[in-house]
């Protein structure tokens, strides 16, 4: 605004004008002599700008409170408060020392609410100093070192009057060389329960202790007749190995009353890992599990933990209530699947914890209701909803008791928000985990002083707890167990309390549903995907001769994929569903027909075989294979248009089917096979080939009938040919037997043995063998002729 009233128009005369300008001139004189003295380095550590305050009004020194003990300090206790404080500014502080400063009671919740806001704001009360001897004295603090502290007060030196919630402030003061005289540079609120003497009327706590986890095994299970698990990762075996969360959730737990809240599908899973099990890895392969002793282990501790304690069952698998009430129950089969959940719980914990839990709870997530999560809630088997004071809320002066009906017979267990909420966020470091279980504790401390009748609240925090947030809400409950103004109490017990007459119990409508947990939700989408795979499922199950092999491991894993675990994490959940899916179809295209290339008849009538391949471990039956003529005029399928047999194939064979075919005339025609159920639903995809019909005529059945003709005629002449031979060769070699028994005769009388002394027996010899007929030469080429008599007689014998 100076500037622009320097530049408004003409009126200012010349030397008013002259005037501003000089003194504007004379007032940047000593600044801009200043920085011509300025050295040309600073030093570190040196003097100089101190860093600017946070916008919460945090000062340059951060103190942090990492342990205050006890807890819940009584008369004659000492407390020791011990942390550090870390100088964040630009200059060394000098003649630094911390003290506690002790304020007024915080009389209710919401002034708890508002320290815990600003909890190191310089400018709000600090209280009084205790006395001065009760400090810790640094030299100095350098920049960006942090030093510990502990400073230990007799709990009656800190003038602590009535019961109640105390601010306790721990407070760091010290100068700078820019600043020379004492100042607070920093502090850390806290609050210090007390109520040295026992209450008379001790407030009913119920704290939940949620065993939960993310889903980790797969629908599949191992390719053999064991059905080896599988587990999509081995984050599971992190989770209850030694000083993991599930771990460290049983050995916390097991020291404490506390109501287990307890997932079947943990146990299930954890169950499944003592016993042979399979990993997959991300290239898509398996390898063998080799955590067993370390779920055995882990179950033991669990037994021994829950041993005389309170159980309650979830669902299995935990579902998300909400995202049915308001995405699901318009998707068929998803109430059913709710209920199923409901149903598995007595085959997993029971057998497995060797305790009976109740399963007559349902946990929406962070407690938050409406008419339709209450309505589906119920429809699983459970008549107790555990809501939250910050869905349900009252319009009180103080905080009622959990239980209120909420019509229907259902009652709502409303837990304590405050309570609930006090472990959420980072507690990995030491000052916000004290400062978590300071707060929770004073809390119910102030809760319990509202009025003086005895009331049951309920406790229930996130459902997965890091580590850090497990061990403080051990640390807190630990604290309240020993303290003097609360006692233990179950759920069950709990929400059979008598109701507070002036508490709600109406329930807020869905139109109050918070925005930012219905952004979590699993879409509509998502159970519709669930929907098609038992679609699938119910039609491939009724062909297997086994289907709890495939039932079973499918039902648990579409439970699943329900969790509540899914919040937040869609690609995640869309990725389990699409595996699942993706493995249903593996297992369907295990049964199917071989494919057939084109098949030739030649004839008006054939068989066609088709092959149907079981690659599952177990038979298939309940199947009929349908062998359809496109072309019926052409080529009949046993007489018809199609035809069906039925089909039986046992675990990793293979099946041939042989229809009866007739053609009536030539050429192609396109034949179908396809897979049926018995319900008449087809099964996998259908095997098309083409069928070649060759017709024989009648001029061709002569051709081949004279030729068949010819092969005989043949066959008979050539027996005539060698049966003729052969009597030709008998006859000669009689007579040449006689020939050579004349020749002995007329050994030694000089005679010619050709010659006779009969002229009328040569004449006759002689007509005879004019007479004889020639014999014929044997055209066979396996029967050649030669002459074995003495040359020029002519006569051939055959050998």
């Amino acid at each position: 605004m100076a500037e622009a009233a320097d530049f408004q128009g003409t009126s200012a005369s010349p030397a008013r004008r002259w005037l501003r300008r000089t003194g504007a001139l004379l007032a940047g004189a000593p600044l801009l002599a200043g920085l011509l003295q300025l050295p040309a380095a600073t030093p570190a550590g040196a003097a100089g700008p101190e860093a600017p305050q946070a916008a919460s009004g945090s000062g340059s020194v951060s103190v942090a409170v990492d342990s205050l003990s006890p807890s819940t300090p009584t008369e004659g206790d000492t407390v020791t408060v011990t942390g550090t404080v870390t100088n964040n500014g630009r200059q060394a502080v000098s003649d630094a020392h911390v003290d506690l400063r002790v304020g007024p009671p915080l009389d209710t919740r919401s002034k708890i609410d508002t320290l815990t806001r600003n909890s190191d704001d310089l400018q709000g009360p600090a209280g009084k100093t205790v006395g001065g001897k009760y400090a810790a004295k640094f030299p100095e603090l350098t920049p960006g070192v942090a030093q510990p502290f502990s400073i230990s007060v007799p709990a009656d030196e800190l003038d602590l009057g009535s019961d109640g919630v105390y601010q306790l402030a721990v407070a760091l003061s010290g100068q700078t060389s820019g600043q020379p005289w004492d100042r607070v540079l920093g502090v850390q609120r806290t609050f210090l329960p007390w109520q040295p003497e026992e209450a008379g009327t001790k407030t009913k706590t119920t704290f939940l202790w949620p065993l939960i986890s993310s889903a980790h095994m797969a629908a599949e299970t191992g390719s053999n007749e064991q059905q080896t698990p599988v587990f999509r990762d081995d984050e599971l075996a992190k989770e209850i190995a030694p000083g993991g969360r599930l771990d460290r959730m049983v050995s916390l737990g097991k020291e404490l009353d506390i109501t287990w809240v307890i997932d079947p599908d943990l146990l299930a899973s954890v169950d499944a890992m003592t016993k042979s099990y399979e990993v997959q890895g991300t290239d898509g392969t398996s390898t063998e599990g080799g955590n067993q002793a370390v779920a055995n282990r882990w179950l033991a501790e669990l037994q021994q933990a829950v041993t005389g304690k309170e159980v309650v069952a979830l669902p299995y698998g935990d579902p998300d209530l909400a995202s049915v009430a308001h995405n699901g129950t318009n998707v068929t089969g998803t109430l059913s699947h709710l209920k199923e959940a409901t149903d598995v719980i007595d085959n997993t914990i029971p057998t497995i914890l060797h305790v009976k839990p109740s399963t007559d709870f349902a946990w929406p997530v962070d407690g938050a209701v409406d008419p339709s999560i209450v309505k589906v809630a119920t429809s699983s088997g459970a008549d107790k909803v555990i809501a939250r004071s910050d869905s349900l809320q009252d319009d009180l002066s103080y905080t009622p008791s959990a239980a209120r009906p909420i019509g229907g017979g259902t009652t709502a267990v409303v837990a304590d928000a405050r309570m609930s909420t006090a472990f959420q966020g980072d507690l990995t470091k030491a000052s916000a985990s004290t400062l978590a279980v300071q707060r929770f504790l004073a809390q119910s401390l102030t809760l319990g002083l509202q009025t003086g009748k005895q009331r049951s609240v309920v406790v229930a925090p996130q459902r997965m707890p890091t580590v850090h947030q497990a061990q403080a809400m051990a640390e807190a409950v630990t604290a309240l167990q020993n303290g003097t103004w609360s006692e233990s109490q179950d759920l069950a017990a709990a929400a059979k309390a008598k109701p507070d007459p002036a508490a709600r119990t109406k329930v807020p409508p869905v139109s109050a549903y918070p925005p930012s947990l219905r952004k979590q939700e699993l879409p509509r989408a998502a159970f519709e995907q669930i929907a098609r795979t038992q679609d699938e499922l119910d039609k491939f199950k009724v062909v297997l001769t086994r289907q709890s092999r495939v039932v079973t491991p499918f039902g648990r894993a579409m439970n699943r994929e329900m969790s509540t675990s899914w919040r937040g994490r869609g690609v995640a959940a869309l990725g389990y569903r699409d595996d699942i899916k993706s493995y249903l179809d593996g297992l369907i295209d295990g049964v199917k027909l071989i494919e057939k290339s084109e098949t030739k008849l030649s004839g008006r009538s054939a068989t066609i075989p088709v092959t149907v391949q079981n690659n599952l471990v177990q038979g298939v039956d309940h199947l009929k294979l349908r062998l359809t003529s496109n072309n019926p005029t052409r080529l009949k399928i046993g007489g018809a248009a199609y035809e069906e047999q039925r089909v039986t194939v046992n675990g990793g064979h293979s099946q041939s089917v042989k229809f009866t075919t007739s053609a009536n005339a030539n050429g192609r025609a396109e034949v179908v096979a396809q897979l049926y159920t018995e319900d008449g639903q087809k099964y996998g995809a259908p095997v098309t080939f083409d069928v070649k019909v060759t017709e024989v005529t009648a001029t061709v059945m002569l051709v081949i009938g004279g030729g068949v003709l010819l092969l005989v005629l043949a066959g008979f002449r050539m027996y005539t040919q060698r049966k003729n031979a052969t009597a030709a060769r008998e006859a000669a070699e009689e007579r040449a037997d006689a020939a050579d028994a004349a020749v002995d005769g007329t050994v030694g009388t000089g005679q010619n043995p050709d010659a006779t002394d009969d002229p009328l027996k040569e004449e006759s010899e002689a007509g005879t063998r004019a007479d004889a007929p020639e014999q014929p030469s044997d055209p066979t080429p396996d029967t050649a002729a030669e002459s074995a008599g003495p040359p020029g007689t002519g006569e051939r014998v055959d050998r």
